[in-house]
């Protein structure tokens, strides 16, 4: 959580904070935090920050964060275990932070805290043994108690210590709320903010662990997400929506267009420049959500992240994706409405069952589609899913080989989809200035999502984190893009 400095709670965020909490002192407040995995993550990551630093703040205290685990009081790791890559990923990211704190003495260790999918897909119990070192195992089903966890085991930390206040509660005298809420600590600059409209999946695709992990799909509800919104624009332009399945947004409150009627609600809002709407499911893109956008215009920008997976009809079907038979439906129906849409799509390549026939129809789906931007994944067996024990598994070597085709060729698509643009003026938002090059700043386009996508470097005067921009391309490369502003 180091990509920008947070800012403090306001006034609106302390008086919600004062409402839901008790006050009590608390001694330790340095953090060090990390966020694995995907910006859904992030975001309970910001949530659990920003109402600890209400907690703290309404004491007279603060959150301080830090750049090192040795300086921290509390280090958080919220953990990713969507695939075995992520898992590994975790494990190690775990282990070397636990090798730094043991380098300390004792007294001066902080509180570890381990956090999200890893301790919810293998729990407690199956960690915990392996993992001594952790103070507090924190699962996703309980996001929301996360802070007052959190701050009641700090303070048991500080009176073992004797540096506390004698008098401290034996618990917290209220619940958790079942929402997080909208507090938040933003770590991602002025420039944009992820919203996570809802939580788990409702659907049951054959290779994905998701819905073991996260749970059904629970819906946040409109109002709660308004809320959001407004405190998050105080502070940022681009607004992101993320879930596992935007589409699905209101199916489990009984909505029949859901996501259409809370479009209706975000759009309109005081200081948002661009939403944008990330992994929207391919059968969940119906005609009236798409003439709704198209008629909507700004904010909304015409990016579509649709995860098609593969192109084979029979390894779709193995997949349990309910489009089975028409992947070049879902981009021919977005290109109707949106002809200069920019297209995002991720593949699996190596799935149980594939052969050279449903590779060679993949580039070519590939080649035909023309994304903006694709992202390429080698099928990996994960432990309870139907995939894993389906015949006809793929040697590793062919899965990576068919990986590295895809993405070369994807190479060639992007660059010149990029190159169209040079001597164009367009529109830049603006994220941050760039980390060695002094006048040089990272910046987007409407077709570059952030973290995920290519970039624009943009130099120049009135160039400024947080602003938006109108800049001349002068030059393109595979992915990312060079501007110029006016003199």
């Amino acid at each position: 959580m180091t990509r920008a400095p947070c800012r403090p709670c306001n006034p609106r965020q302390l008086s919600l904070a004062r409402r839901l909490f008790p006050v009590y002192p608390v001694y330790m407040t340095s953090v060090h935090s990390i966020s694995l995995g995907c910006p859904k993550n992030r975001v309970d990551t910001e949530h659990c920050l920003g109402l600890l630093q209400a907690l703290l703040e309404t004491a007279g205290d603060s959150l301080r964060l830090v750049d090192a685990p040795e300086k921290a009081a509390l280090v958080l790791i919220n953990t990713c275990s969507f695939i075995a890559p992520a898992v590994q990923e975790s494990v190690r990211t775990l282990l070397e932070c636990i090798d730094r704190i043991q380098q300390l003495p004792e007294a001066e260790r902080p509180l570890l805290a381990v956090a999200g999918c890893l301790v919810g897909r293998y729990g407690q119990k199956t960690l915990a043994p392996d993992l001594p070192e952790v103070d507090l195992f924190l699962p996703g089903a309980e996001l929301a108690a996360w802070p007052l966890l959190l701050h009641a085991a700090l303070r048991r930390k500080a009176a073992r210590s004797g540096a506390s206040p004698a008098a401290l509660p034996a618990r917290y005298p209220l619940e958790a709320p079942a929402y997080p809420g909208p507090l938040r600590l933003l770590s991602t600059g002025p420039s944009y903010a992820w919203l996570k409209i809802s939580e788990g999946c409702r659907h049951s695709c054959s290779f994905c662990a998701i819905p073991a992990i996260r749970g059904p799909l629970r819906s946040v509800p409109a109002d709660l997400l308004l809320q959001e919104a407004k405190l998050l624009l105080q502070q940022t332009r681009e607004l992101i929506l993320v879930a596992q399945d935007l589409t699905a947004w209101g199916a489990d409150l009984g909505l029949k267009h859901g996501l259409i009627s809370l479009l209706e609600r975000l759009l309109p809002l005081p200081g948002l420049d661009r939403l944008r709407l990330m992994y929207l499911y391919p059968a969940g893109l119906s005609t009236e959500l798409l003439r709704f956008l198209q008629q909507a215009g700004p904010p909304f920008v015409p990016y579509f992240d649709v995860p098609l997976q593969h192109a084979s009809p029979p390894l779709l079907v193995r997949m349990g994706r309910p489009f089975a038979k028409e992947p070049e439906r879902i981009v021919g129906r977005i290109r109707s409405f949106f002809p200069e849409a920019a297209l995002r799509t991720s593949i699996i390549t190596g799935f149980p069952g594939e052969n050279e026939e449903d590779f060679e129809l993949l580039l070519n789906f590939v080649q035909q589609s023309r994304f903006h931007h694709l992202g390429v994944f080698t099928y990996h067996a994960e432990e309870g899913t139907e995939a894993a024990s389906m015949p006809g598994h793929v040697p590793e070597k062919k899965k990576v080989l068919r990986k590295e085709r895809l993405l070369a060729l994807q190479k060639e698509i992007s660059a010149a989809i990029l190159e169209q643009y040079q001597g164009r003026r367009m529109e830049l938002l603006v994220d941050a200035a760039h980390a060695e090059w002094p006048g040089l700043h990272v910046a987007r386009t409407w077709f570059q999502a952030p973290e995920v996508d290519g970039v624009t470097y943009v130099s120049g005067p009135g160039v400024v984190p947080g602003t938006l921009v109108t800049a001349e391309i002068t030059e393109s490369s595979d992915y990312d893009l060079v501007a110029l502003t006016d003199a």
